[in-house]
């Protein structure tokens, strides 16, 4: 368990950071540099004090041969909405690299319409853009690209919102909508450009979100299914005697406790993440909370074996138990999608912890049927005589 937890420590995606960003472009020498908290972007920029002036040049990458690159400058606040955006993809017609102002009004956000390109209403000087490798260069996935942008910022105000992102497809010449990963939703970063400092934003919350998806998958998607299979395969064996129920009882204590750590970890994410939102994975991790939460009180009004409510007791018990233990299962698995990391090796890593345990499951739930129906064997036999209920020796020979 020890060894899971470090490997899903290690393998959960990090923000990803460029080596080193450059003030150097093929033709120009900007002043200062800075690299942005996702998809490997960075920037290079000069302010002119004395008339406002801003000369900034993006370096992004295509994810996709029919893909888009953009960045632009919401004047308001960090996030998308509101944005006056440049973005750069291959014209439909041509193939070669166009570049077209757009306005990133709330309807983009709810998908109701498509994004149409429109004059900006910030005071934008000049724009541009070129591919790595020149006018030889093809968009391809991992191609990179450079948007430069000069534009007249009001005066006294250096600080500014800072957005980007790509995307997979452009529908004539409207970009269509960005991968809703953490790392794609958190392409935001606040800065001051007279200064060069920049103000924290989704990047601080890495390794948050690290071990929130590390404890989460170890409790709900590993140490639960555990306890379920300490109940349902150890109860039976007479030589531990009520050993069971202590480890069975113990290893979901311990799962909860720690899935308990995870969800709240999640709720402040939430709470840190304004405009990020993951609706499914949302609902599903309180569902899942909620009915381990309602397993946990369970203990404290379990009925007497003798009682009359008993049986009721075990219909609620295994019915809320199995739910809670499947709903952990998908979840863990949309967290991965929602992280990114759907080919990552945090999820092999996963994948073959609970591989190994849905193997166990296969071979304990032989083995129980295995016994089962040499017993109902043997009963049937001793019921129709052929085995003394006192002769032993004559049911080792049948045995043997």
């Amino acid at each position: 368990m020890l060894f899971l937890y470090l490997s899903l420590l290690c393998c959960l995606p990090h923000i990803a950071f460029s080596s080193h960003c450059t003030v150097e472009t093929a033709t120009k020498t900007f002043q200062k540099c800075m690299n942005l908290p996702t998809q490997q972007a960075s920037i290079a920029w000069t302010f002119h004090p004395h008339n406002s002036t801003l000369e900034l040049v993006f370096f992004g990458s295509f994810i996709s041969p029919s893909g888009w690159v953009g960045w632009g400058i919401n004047p308001t606040s960090p996030e998308m909405t509101g944005t006056r955006a440049l973005i750069a993809f291959p014209d439909p017609n041509s193939g070669q690299i166009v570049l077209l102002p757009y306005i990133l009004d709330p309807t983009v956000k709810l998908q109701k319409s498509p994004l149409l390109s429109r004059p900006l209403d910030i005071h934008l000087l000049s724009s541009t853009a070129a591919m790595y490798g020149g006018k030889m260069a093809t968009v391809h996935n991992g191609a990179g690209i450079q948007i430069y942008g000069t534009m007249k910022l009001q005066t006294n105000k250096t600080k500014i919102h800072l957005v980007w992102n790509r995307g997979l497809y452009v529908q004539g010449y409207s970009p269509t909508i960005h991968p809703t990963t953490s790392t794609d939703l958190s392409s935001i970063a606040t800065f001051d450009v007279l200064s060069g400092s920049s103000a924290p934003q989704h990047t601080d919350l890495t390794m948050l979100r690290v071990i929130h998806g590390t404890l989460n998958a170890i409790s709900w998607g590993i140490l639960l299914p555990i306890g379920a299979i300490t109940a349902r395969y150890l109860r039976h064996i007479q030589a531990l005697g009520p050993a069971w129920f202590y480890a069975h009882a113990g290893v979901q204590l311990f799962g909860f406790v720690l899935g308990t750590v995870g969800f709240a970890i999640g709720i402040r994410l939430g709470q840190l993440s304004p405009g990020v939102e993951y609706s499914l994975h949302r609902k599903l991790g309180i569902a899942v909370f909620c009915l381990g939460a309602l397993q946990s009180l369970a203990l404290l009004f379990r009925p007497n074996a003798r009682n009359k409510f008993r049986k009721y007791w075990k219909s609620y018990h295994h019915f809320v138990g199995y739910s809670c233990v499947v709903l952990g299962f998908v979840n863990v698995f949309q967290g991965f999608e929602v992280m990114g990391a759907s080919r990552s090796y945090a999820k092999l890593v996963y994948c073959l912890g609970l591989s190994t345990l849905i193997g166990v499951c296969i071979a304990l739930e032989v083995n129980s049927w295995v016994v089962f129906c040499r017993k109902s064997k043997e009963d049937k036999m001793r019921r129709e005589g052929f085995i003394a209920a006192s002769d032993k020796g004559t049911s080792s020979a049948i045995h043997n």
